[in-house]
């Protein structure tokens, strides 16, 4: 069986932000590679970037994945604000629920509370404090 997997790219803060996951979700990261894990003669990772995160992966549930990692300078800025695509956790109880919402927004922007969705689930949509879009979503019918 096919599974999905989000993978995020940041702008070099990818290991503060799955600290923060890793707070709200637990679990523990199941790998963390840094640049310099990689230099070799081709591939020589700048100084300020050796100990940026190439490949970090947090478990999230019975078999998903988390993953995330930094984009070198050299390859340009990524804006996770403009994004616009969702992560959606769909979790076993309202409360839950209620308790990733509110772990996973604080400090950044919620679009929707926490309530009564139109497609029939109990759901709520933010933007988190490093700007990468989240439903949280509880539905009976699952």
């Amino acid at each position: 069986m096919a599974t999905t997997n989000p993978w995020i790219n940041f702008n070099g803060n990818a290991e503060e932000a799955f600290t923060f996951y890793k707070s709200v979700f637990g679990g523990e990261f199941t790998k963390i590679i840094r640049f310099k894990d990689l230099a070799s003669a081709e591939f020589k990772p700048s100084e300020n970037e050796e100990n940026k995160i190439m490949y970090i992966a947090l478990p999230i549930g019975k078999s998903n994945l988390l993953i995330a990692n930094d984009v070198p300078a050299v390859m340009g800025r990524v804006n996770e604000r403009e994004n616009r695509s969702k992560i959606l956790v769909s979790t076993d109880s309202k409360e839950e629920a209620d308790r990733l919402f509110a772990g996973l927004s604080a400090g950044g922007e919620v679009e929707g509370p926490m309530g009564d969705s139109p497609w029939g689930s109990y759901a709520g949509m933010f933007r988190d404090k490093y700007g990468i879009e989240w439903i949280i979503e509880f539905s009976s019918n699952t």
